[in-house]
């Protein structure tokens, strides 16, 4: 394909902590290496109805899943039609939102259907990004890293943390990349209990007092010794975290231990150089301090919209790869049998 080309996309993004649907509008051009901007970005908070709706699907019959799935891509078609009003794209990039992530079944389902929102739009809608790479043996996770490799060139470590904590790491000309530990998914859940829909500042944390036998059973969960390629999901959440939990811990306490636990897990990673972090955990700046405690490596944040809408960015970017025929998922972080092309195109 020839260089020197350059793309306008919607990059679309609903992340487990259930926070919203991010809406980027992003550019991306190609001479020697490729270069982005986010143009125009927005995030649209869900209303009760689709809170209680996308907590609760994975409970739900597969009939009903697949029909939320359409009502789902008629919602993210609304809100790219809001959005976008009369601006000029070339395709809408969709993540979707995860009901189930289950790679060692073979399974994953991302709802919002395609062809839905291509035909409300009326533009060429990219989605189902993962499904492929699953299918070729991968954990179809994280997705994010060549993004990191192609436009985040500078950073040897990229770390989101967002309803879990990922990381992209440079080495050797080869990019790894895994799930570290659940962040938000975990963190949202208990500050819920306490009627908040977060811990902002992370001030209910930093009240609470160490537990240390949690601490310690958190550490010796068996998912943190395990060789990546490896990726978590709400189900890990719900199996391995949730019963640890006593109900006569107090809220704060089990805030302000859930935070050591993330730091130390994030930390022990950051060897040397800068770290890049981005995703809405980095808004919580008790979190933030506990993980630069243990963290070896010199913590970069960027500029707000890119802390915000780096993965609305990435996801745009994977669309745009899709488009071109070109790799967007790497079989050195996936762990499949092969590096993929993957993302299903439906026009309008």
């Amino acid at each position: 394909m020839n260089d020197n080309i350059s793309y306008r996309v919607l990059g679309l993004m609903s992340g487990t902590s259930l926070d919203g649907v991010d809406l980027a509008i992003c550019s991306f051009t190609k001479n020697k290496n490729w270069h982005y901007k986010i143009e125009k970005s927005t995030t649209i908070k869900y209303s009760k109805y689709w809170l209680e709706i996308l907590s609760n699907l994975h409970k739900k019959p597969e009939k009903i899943i697949n029909e939320i799935d359409l009502k789902y891509g008629d919602l993210l078609s609304k809100l790219c039609n809001k959005f976008l009003k009369n601006e000029k794209i070339d395709y809408i990039s969709s993540h979707g939102h995860t009901i189930f992530h289950q790679p060692e079944n073979n399974f994953t389902l991302q709802i919002g259907n395609g062809n839905v929102i291509s035909k409300n739009t009326k533009k060429i809608t990219i989605n189902n990004f993962r499904n492929l790479d699953v299918s070729l043996k991968g954990q179809g996770a994280p997705l994010v890293p060549v993004g990191d490799k192609l436009l985040f060139r500078k950073y040897k470590y990229c770390v989101n943390l967002g309803g879990f904590a990922n990381v992209s790491i440079k080495k050797n000309n080869k990019i790894i990349a895994f799930d570290i530990c659940p962040v938000n998914i975990i963190l949202n859940y208990f500050s819920n209990l306490k009627g908040r829909a977060y811990d902002l500042n992370g001030s209910m944390a930093q009240k609470g007092n160490l537990v240390p036998d949690l601490l310690k059973k958190l550490n010796s969960l068996q998912f943190y010794s395990k060789k990546y390629p490896k990726s978590l999901s709400r189900e890990w959440v719900e199996k391995n975290i949730m019963p640890l939990i006593r109900n006569d811990i107090k809220i704060e306490d089990v805030l302000h231990t859930l935070c050591e636990h993330i730091g130390i897990q994030i930390g022990k990673l950051l060897n040397d150089k800068e770290a890049l972090f981005t995703g809405g955990g980095v808004f919580n700046s008790y979190l933030l301090s506990r993980i630069k405690f243990y963290s070896k490596s010199k913590i970069i944040i960027p500029d707000k919209r890119t802390i915000e809408f780096k993965e609305a960015l990435i996801f745009a970017f994977l669309g745009v790869l899709r488009a071109r025929g070109e790799v967007n998922c790497l079989q050195s972080v996936t762990g499949a049998i092969k590096d993929n092309c993957s993302g299903e195109i439906n026009n309008p």
